[in-house]
């Protein structure tokens, strides 16, 4: 049964039905205890009735009634009274005519309740009780038909049965229209997936509800990354292809135009190598992006150990002391892929500065912040206005193109976070810092 609408009515069908059949039961049974204990009360009340009008002969098992009810007269009454001696004989009540009521003897003072065939097939209630009058210890038992009502109680379970079968019903139909117009709410989520497809929205309307809020709140986060990856990659291709251009152009050029000129040769070379510099750009990029699924958090504490690993293994030449130190209380924020080129775009541009060492510390506190630093030369101050200039380089001696730092920048209002430069107080080069905002734990989409 792969419908939820189907599932919901079932489970409420189900759940309704068990809901009667316990109503039944307990009904049934309470009722039945109600009428049992009105009657016990009320023989309780005749058995003292009784024993008030009679007179006991001490010698012999003679009655004398000085007032007796008339229903203890008429036959089969539906009310009934026997006196049983120790000896075994018997007084009954004239309702009872030549019919028997067995029970056993029970001691003085004792009460027994319990239930016996009647005359014309009457369900009797006897309340046998234990006395001694006049010397003389008997039982008596005093008894009711409890043929009329149950015959009551019957009627009552038929008109409760049909009453809850037509509320069964009742109820289920208005728990379908109450389900399918729940559901039809969910017409606007499909709606707008076709608006989607179709090029005419570009996120869900979370006018949905609650229980499905959660889910077209992620995939809208989603569509937000998709949208932000699709923009950057436009970017880079871009980037790529205006880089390329200018030496591939060069060196079509030169041969074109070689007659084994040495000069010419070497522009080609030269413009060879600028391409290579490009691709190892591109293939370094994609190594620190690692290939983790797009939404998932940044986690520092698993992340920042793995980006100084293949930063060790790129700059392996140089020998460069990479560490890195991160708060226990940091927890994960942000998007993977987001911070995960961030940091390992300042890493790589603090590893081709630095003389001899870089570190990288992570602190916890109402906000996070990121702090790398290098024992390079640092910046001057008007140099730190142009940082994030796409295609700004600010020592062409250096490998790069200038557009990691403008990759950082773009990240950075992403977030909404601050980034400051300055003088590294511990090693003398630049410290790069960022603060991540308090909603820092949320992508920019969710944000």
């Amino acid at each position: 049964m792969r419908s939820l609408e189907r599932r919901l009515q079932f489970g409420l069908a189900l759940s309704l039905v068990l809901l009667s059949i316990t109503l039944w039961f307990i009904g049934n049974q309470s009722l039945r205890s109600l009428t049992e204990n009105f009657i016990a009360s009320r023989l309780e009340h005749n058995a003292e009735s009784l024993l008030g009008a009679m007179t006991v002969d001490p010698d012999t098992s003679v009655l004398t009634w000085r007032r007796i009810d008339q229903r203890y007269t008429r036959p089969f009454s539906g009310h009934y009274y026997v006196i049983r001696f120790a000896d075994d004989s018997l007084v009954s009540s004239r309702s009872l005519w030549d019919h028997t009521l067995e029970f056993p003897l029970v001691a003085t003072g004792e009460t027994v309740q319990l239930q016996a065939s009647g005359p014309s097939g009457q369900r009797l209630l006897l309340l046998l009780k234990g006395f001694k009058k006049s010397g003389r210890e008997f039982t008596l038992a005093v008894a009711e038909d409890l043929t009329p009502l149950e015959q009551e109680r019957e009627r009552f379970i038929q008109w409760f049965a049909l009453l809850a079968g037509v509320g069964f019903i009742g109820l289920l139909l208005i728990q379908s229209v109450v389900i399918r117009r729940s559901f039809r709410s969910l017409e606007k989520v499909g709606d707008d997936v076709r608006r989607l497809e179709e090029g005419r929205t570009v996120r869900l309307s979370e006018d949905v509800p609650t229980e499905v809020l959660p889910l077209i709140s992620e995939f809208n986060h989603l569509l937000r990354l998709l949208n932000q990856r699709l923009q950057r990659s436009r970017n880079a291709m871009g980037n790529l292809a205006h880089a390329l251009k200018g030496p591939l152009n060069i060196l079509t050029h030169s041969l074109d135009t070689s007659n084994d000129d040495d000069f010419d040769l070497d522009q080609a070379r030269n413009q060879v190598g600028r391409i290579r510099q490009l691709m190892e750009r591109e293939l370094k990029r994609a190594r620190l992006a690692g290939n983790g699924l797009s939404g998932v958090r940044f986690n520092p504490h698993s992340e920042i150990p793995d980006l100084v690993n293949v930063l060790k293994q790129v700059y392996r030449e140089r020998e460069l002391d990479l560490s890195y130190r991160i708060d226990p209380g940091v927890t994960p924020f942000g998007d993977r892929e987001d911070l995960l080129e961030m940091v390992g775009n300042l890493l790589d541009n603090a590893c081709k500065w630095a003389s001899s060492r870089v570190t990288c510390t992570v602190i916890a506190g109402t906000a996070v912040t990121l702090e790398i630093e290098d024992d390079g030369v640092g910046l001057e101050d008007q140099d730190i206005s142009r940082l994030f200039n796409r295609g700004t380089r600010l020592d062409e001696t250096v490998e790069g193109h200038g557009l990691g730092l403008a990759i950082v920048g773009d990240i950075v209002k992403l977030y909404d976070a601050e980034i400051s430069f300055s003088r590294s107080a511990a090693l003398g080069g630049l410290s790069v810092r960022i603060k991540f905002p308090a909603s820092a734990d949320e992508s920019p989409a969710e944000a």
